[in-house]
């Protein structure tokens, strides 16, 4: 028999890049509010009452944002090409592509909006332009090295975060495959192949990039060895419609979901109980809900949660995705909902 957990290669955790998204809404949003902050600032600089005010800034405010949002438009196309250079060779691209568009709209500015108030407007349009951009380019360098010492002490962190499997379910898996190996050596085979592959992911590197398609892959695994122990306790349901299967996620950020459904919601009942897990692909953005029947009451009560796996998988989902990812604990129709949202640009067919 093949060994299931023979897996090929999963890529590492992409490199932390030196350039930031300048296509993002929010990277988008912030080149504004900055442009529109340093035409107010060269308007009052330039003015000699504030009766002037309005119709300079309106007109200033125009010319700079067209730098601006031009610019941001320029570096959003070169990223790619550019964001496996070195550091210096992508600030001085940048540095000059934007010195470049500066050159292009001042001139164009001169010549159809006849915005020149002197023969030096356009001298001063570069100097105060290679001024702003070197000092960008010092602070993204200043907060790529942060990038880069926050990540380095987190990683280790990171580590812990993940390799954490709860010693009951292990104790309990073990229990499992000695009952089998009596009864059906087969079988039991395969919940150790199951569990070999649940350790294989927990002792891996924690900057190990898994994908969407191994990770419910492993959560089937999972869930084949708690059926085995719980029988008709449990019962689960998948509702997984045209997923990016190759999308990349940290490993193990599924099945302690499955792992604390179990354990909160169905172990304590008295009933037979539900696991529901939903998947759907919209706006560029992978949803994964998971959805359990809870106990009554009183068995609820004894097994009352800190909370700590959910905030490790938070911690984890930042540490990747930054804040384009988020994890949300609900109740819907009486039961526990968990959803898991990341983003993937995938195109779908």
């Amino acid at each position: 028999m093949t060994q299931k957990g023979s897996k090929g290669r999963v890529p590492e955790r992409r490199q932390t890049a030196y350039l930031p998204n300048f296509c993002s809404i929010r990277m988008v949003f912030g080149v504004v509010i900055s442009a529109e902050l340093l035409a107010v600032i060269l308007t009052l600089a330039s003015i000699g009452s504030f009766q002037e005010f309005a119709g300079e800034l309106s007109l200033r405010s125009l010319y700079i944002q067209w730098i601006a949002l031009v610019g941001s438009a320029l570096v959003c196309l070169l990223r790619p090409w550019i964001i496996h250079l070195r550091t210096w060779q992508v600030g001085l691209i940048i540095w000059c592509s934007l010195m470049g568009v500066t050159l292009i709209i001042s001139l164009l500015a001169i010549w159809t909006l006849g915005m020149s108030v002197g023969d030096d407007f356009l001298l001063k349009s570069l100097v105060i332009s290679a001024i702003v951009c070197a000092v960008l380019m010092h602070y993204l360098s200043v907060q790529y090295r942060w990038r880069l010492q926050v990540e380095a002490e987190s990683k280790a962190h990171l580590q812990a975060l993940q390799s954490r499997i709860r010693p009951h379910f292990l104790f309990n898996s073990m229990n499992t495959i000695a009952s089998l190996t009596r009864t059906d050596p087969a079988l039991a085979e395969e919940v150790v192949y199951d569990l070999s592959d649940l350790f294989r992911a927990s002792l891996a590197n924690a900057q190990r990039m898994s994908s969407l398609g191994e990770e419910i892959e492993l959560c089937r695994g999972y869930l084949r060895i708690e059926e085995q122990r719980l029988g008709e306790r449990l019962r689960v349901t998948w509702d997984l419609e045209a997923l990016p299967l190759d999308a990349e996620l940290p490993a193990l950020i599924l099945q302690p979901l499955l792992e604390n459904a179990i354990y909160h919601g169905i172990e304590p009942s008295t009933e037979p109980g539900l696991i529901h897990i939903t998947g759907r692909y919209r706006r560029k953005r992978v949803n994964i809900s998971i959805r359990n029947t809870l106990p009554v009451a009183g068995a609820k009560a004894q097994r009352s949660g800190n909370r700590m796996a959910l905030q490790n998988i938070r911690e984890r989902l930042q540490g990747f995705f930054d804040e384009e990812a988020s994890l949300s604990v609900s109740e819907v129709d009486g039961e526990h909902q968990v959803r898991v949202v990341f983003p993937h640009p995938w195109n779908e067919q």
